[in-house]
Order: C-alpha cells, then sequence, then structure tokens
C-alpha cells in the first residue's frame, strides 16, 4: 500500500470504529455533522476521497482529534521497558511512552519524617497504592490511603504524599502538567 492509500485506510476504518463504538447509526452522525448519511458511508467505504471539509465535524462529532485519527505510526514494540529513576526517597518508574498527554508510573517511596512541600499544577491525579500505606496531603487535609486502595484529587490543591511505616509503592496516572510535580522537595522546618 502506498502511503496515501495506507493514510487513507487508515482514516476510513477509524472513522466506522469509531461510530460503531459511540453506537451511532450513520443517521445519527449525519444529525450531529450535517452531512448526510450517504456521504458518510461513502467516506467510510472508500467511495469519496476523504477532505478536511468532511473530516473535521466528523473527528468533532466522533469526539477525537485529527491528529488522532492520522497517525500512522508503527505500533509493532507495544512494550515498554521501565527504567528505574531515583530522586532522594524516591523511586520511580515510568509506564507509559514520554509523548503521551498523559503519563502512567510506579513509584515506591521511603517513610520520611521531614516536612513534605506541596505542589499544585493543572488537572487531576490519581493514584493506586500496590503495597505499603501512604499519607495523602491535600492543603490542611491529611488521607491514609492503604494498600488496594485509590484516591484522585482535583491538583490545583496543594499536594503531596508520603510513606508511613515502611516503604510504599502506587501506581500514578498525572496529566503532562504534573509530571514535574511529582518530584517534591523536602522543605525546611
Amino acid at each position: 500500500m502506498s502511503g496515501l492509500t495506507e493514510i487513507e485506510h487508515v482514516v476510513r476504518t477509524r472513522l466506522r470504529s469509531l461510530r460503531h463504538t459511540l453506537g451511532l447509526s450513520l443517521d445519527d452522525l449525519a444529525a450531529r455533522t450535517n452531512l448526510s448519511a450517504s456521504t458518510i458511508s461513502r467516506v467510510e467505504t472508500g467511495k469519496r476521497t476523504i477532505s478536511l471539509d468532511i473530516l473535521l465535524p466528523l473527528a468533532t462529532a466522533l469526539q477525537v482529534d485529527i491528529e488522532s485519527l492520522l497517525d500512522v505510526r508503527n505500533d509493532d514494540d507495544v512494550v515498554i521497558r521501565p527504567v528505574p529513576s531515583g530522586s532522594g526517597g524516591r523511586t520511580t518508574w515510568m509506564l507509559s511512552r514520554p509523548e503521551g498527554k498523559t503519563l502512567a508510573l510506579k513509584m515506591r517511596i521511603e517513610p520520611d519524617d521531614g516536612a513534605v512541600e506541596q505542589r499544585v499544577h493543572p488537572g487531576h491525579d490519581w493514584l493506586f497504592v500496590t503495597e505499603g500505606r501512604v499519607r495523602l496531603l491535600l492543603g490542611e487535609r491529611e488521607i491514609i490511603v492503604e494498600t488496594g486502595e485509590a484516591a484522585e484529587f482535583a491538583t490545583m490543591t496543594p499536594h503531596a504524599c508520603t510513606a508511613i511505616d515502611g516503604p510504599a509503592e502506587l501506581i500514578m496516572i498525572v496529566d503532562r502538567d504534573g509530571q514535574r510535580a511529582h518530584v517534591h522537595h523536602h522543605s525546611a522546618s
């Protein structure tokens, strides 16, 4: 397949798959895009060329960005091989590719009796404690998160987490804005 033909095939397949995943008929999608059902059908089956004036409303109605529809990068190596990275009493393993909008990571934190500086950043964080106990500081609140429990919170609230009574391991999902905010520094107190 030539490069352009491959991209067209991928886009057509993705459009149809997204429509089916969202449970939309051709008529449903037509109503959301001001395109006719027959136009959408011809685009999906390759009987009509894909143009920007058709692709933009389809992408919007299917809740996906144009870049995602057009991305034909090779996915042959789907395995991520995390490498530990340490800072202070924390070791982090990246569990997702660095170019994504969200990052997944595994973190091992050691207990620390010192004061931890709480940080803020746009977005939401999610964490799951796989081992040990974690003290989650959210502004003035202190929340204990046990093994097997998860927490999700808005990150414009000052926050930090520390291990309690021994090392703790957790899985975190953070947005790109929050990536650097999770290397906490100790404050002098």
